[in-house]
């Protein structure tokens, strides 16, 4: 006799990566159902890149305005004032209407959704609530999550997903931590006015990245009035919203109105229950897959930051929708993670893709590096600061 299903595939998690792959599966016939514990979209449209990208845009206005007097507008007046309480209304509006597109889609797709938080309980089993589901194979799209127990007293202090729900803005904030989320806040709310200060424990921020871009963003955060404390561990954080304090290693104590969590993320798979099929997770909680993003667990995969491979967006999506093509499809091609674009929507923005010369110098082979830096000439009209800077280091076939 044969097993009985509820589904060909349950995904775990409606984020980009979960959707992408439901709604593909579904596509090539596949009864599929995806469960979500929160907001259909995932981090990256709710709590993530969409409002963080709207918000830097509200930021760049502001620099537009204020070159503007210099191209020859006439500002006089009363001096443009950004209203925070404004900007969060328009945010809030615009996640749910992309929310609810996201829900269309599904629906449109003949994608169960099931809402509620989901436990693995055995092979092929899920439990949401009251509810048990059967699903010939199971997808582990659940994402990732701010990590909030890095630091003695830093689990009180608030992440981006609070920051992105702010209605006004403090006065000072310290920025701990030196990656894309980090050095992304502390660009944009020094452009809205706010006094920042950034705590890193490196010397130079963007750990990974290319030295010499590591360098100018650097130095565009020093132009940009922010105040780097390069090479300073932290030691805790102590206080409570508005009275924050930051205990350094090496003893100094920062006081601070707002302090912002950005020391990284890790992949949301507490209480998943994973353990249950044999799945050993790594250290940080990800689960491991192979080429073909198959789990350890006979029909259980995973895609996306839940992996800790390589957390972008268009990643995930490539993924899921990869995925679903192998299983369910006429195609069984992968995606190819050697040669990905990133971009770190700092002001000025970073984007890079490729090798970086530390990567090209371990490999031992002769190479160029071609570059250029200059001032825009958008810039250089009114005496600004800001650079443009572009690098390729490339193989050589000949002799350098």
């Amino acid at each position: 006799m044969s097993e009985s299903f509820d589904f060909d595939l349950l995904t775990l998690g409606a984020g980009s990566a979960g959707v992408a792959a439901s709604r593909r599966a579904a596509a090539h016939g596949a009864k599929v159902g995806i469960v979500e514990a929160s907001r259909v979209g995932g981090t990256c449209v709710i709590r993530g890149c969409v409002p963080k990208k709207l918000l830097m845009y509200a930021a760049q206005y502001g620099d537009a305005l204020r070159e503007a007097a210099e191209y020859g507008w006439d500002l006089a007046g009363a001096a443009p004032r950004f209203e925070m309480a404004r900007w969060a209304a328009r945010k809030a509006a615009e996640i749910d209407r992309l929310e609810g597109a996201y829900r269309q889609w599904l629906a449109h797709a003949g994608v169960t959704l099931i809402e509620g938080r989901a436990q693995v309980v055995g092979p092929h089993t899920v439990q949401v609530g009251p509810r048990t589901l059967r699903a010939r194979r199971l997808l582990i799209a659940t994402g990732a999550t701010p990590v909030r127990d890095s630091i003695p007293g830093i689990a009180a202090c608030p992440t981006s997903d609070e920051l992105l729900d702010l209605h006004e803005l403090p006065s000072d904030a310290t920025v701990i931590g030196a990656g894309y989320i980090a050095l992304e806040f502390a660009s944009i709310l020094a452009r809205l006015g706010v006094r920042v200060r950034l705590v890193h424990r490196a010397d130079l921020p963007l750990r990974g990245f290319d030295q010499d871009l590591r360098q100018r963003v650097a130095t565009a955060l020093d132009q940009a009035g922010i105040e780097r404390l390069a090479g300073q561990g932290v030691k805790a954080v102590h206080g409570e919203p508005g009275r924050w304090v930051v205990e350094l290693a090496d003893g100094r104590r920062l006081a601070a109105r707002y302090v912002l969590n950005a020391t990284g993320r890790r992949p949301n798979t507490a209480g998943l229950g994973l353990e249950t099929l044999g799945i050993v997770l790594r250290a940080n909680g990800a689960v491991p897959v192979d080429e073909r993003l198959q789990t350890s667990a006979t029909e259980v995969y995973a895609i996306g930051d839940v992996t800790d491979r390589l957390n972008l967006t268009p990643v995930a999506i490539a993924q899921g929708r990869a995925l679903a093509d192998a299983l369910f499809g006429p195609t069984h091609r992968f995606p190819d993670l050697s040669m990905v674009a990133t971009a770190v929507f700092t002001l000025p923005p970073v984007g890079t893709i490729g090798l970086t010369e530390d990567a090209m110098r371990q490999r031992r082979r002769p190479y160029r590096v071609y570059e250029a830096d200059f001032r825009p000439m958008r810039h250089a009209f009114f005496g600004g600061a800001e650079r443009c800077y572009m690098s390729n280091p490339g193989r050589s076939y000949g002799r350098l």
